[in-house]
């Protein structure tokens, strides 16, 4: 039996490993991948690599120490965990099962995809997923940015803080009434196409545009800089939705010490209810899950 399973291998799971291994705890990683989504960087024609901190490189470490030491963890994504005597099972995609005292999940969350042509084509090359990374490399750009709620209007007035123009295509879009929406609307630099769909992506090396259908049938183009799908996050909780607390948006209900309700579960990162999804704040979050599972462990070691 482990003292501690941590589940995802981006940078909350790989911050909480490398902690427990440091307080000498028998510890597992057990994940699909290494880094998560810091494996993927956006790539723009006018920024070259050395002038962006990209979130790998802030990880790097932990994730080569962890890739030395291949008996602290298993690549193989999980499908299940559920109590066990002692402790937690954790049920792997192909069928295996992993007893531990305590558990992390820090499996992060999925962009929801518009899934149009081109998007799977220029994806990281001109259009991405996060403006709340990546707005302050858009300084006087044009930028589209599509999606219907709070996180595709959030997205929109950060970008129109440095933007020269920034589009918002959205489908029906109820939160144009709220006072932020009213703000954007009135707005010089922010065009709202509400009732609109984007129907594809087009461009060369990187995204250059986005085709747009109108209420009318009408399709037209807008050309861009850059473009952010910023529709909805969705949590990998599946494998412990049964088990410990969610939010209404399926994210991992902790406190400010990453303690789930279930006492030996803990979570950490994108798949929580905690603030904003960034790379620091992913890596100091598995920090504070990992002391507080050592604290939680302390008694049983």
């Amino acid at each position: 039996m482990y003292d501690l399973i941590v589940v995802g291998g981006g940078p909350a799971g790989l911050t909480a490993t490398m902690y427990a291994i440091r307080k000498r705890i028998n510890v597992l990683l057990v994940s699909k991948d290494l880094g998560g989504k810091t494996n993927y960087k956006l790539g723009l024609p006018w920024i070259k690599d050395y002038q962006v901190i990209h979130g790998l490189e802030v990880v790097n470490k932990f994730r080569s120490e962890l890739e030395y030491l291949d008996f602290a963890r298993h690549m193989e994504p999980v499908d299940e965990i559920k109590k066990d005597e002692g402790g937690f099972l954790v049920v792997t995609r192909g069928g295996g099962e992993l007893k531990t005292k305590a558990v992390i999940i820090a499996t992060g969350a999925k962009q929801l995809r518009l899934k149009v042509p081109g998007e799977k084509e220029y994806m990281m090359r001109g259009l991405c997923y996060s403006a709340l990374s990546y707005a302050p490399l858009f300084i006087d750009r044009t930028v589209v940015v599509i999606g219907d709620g709070d996180l595709a209007m959030r997205s929109t007035a950060e970008l129109a803080t440095i933007a020269d123009q920034v589009y918002l295509v959205s489908k029906s879009n109820r939160e144009l009434a709220s006072p932020l929406g009213k703000k954007l609307t009135a707005a010089d630099n922010v065009t709202v196409l509400d009732g609109h769909e984007v129907i594809e992506v087009k461009g060369d090396d990187y995204a250059r545009s986005v085709m747009v259908k109108g209420p009318d049938g009408k399709i037209s183009a807008i050309e861009a800089d850059g473009t952010f799908i910023e529709m909805a996050l969705i949590p990998n909780s599946q494998m412990i939705a049964d088990m410990v607390n969610l939010d209404d948006q399926g994210r991992i209900v902790v406190d400010c010490a990453n303690h789930t309700n279930v006492p030996g579960i803990f979570a950490a990162g994108d798949i929580t209810s905690g603030f904003a999804e960034q790379v620091l704040i992913a890596v100091g979050e598995g920090a504070k899950a990992s002391l507080s599972a050592y604290e939680y462990l302390l008694p049983k070691l």
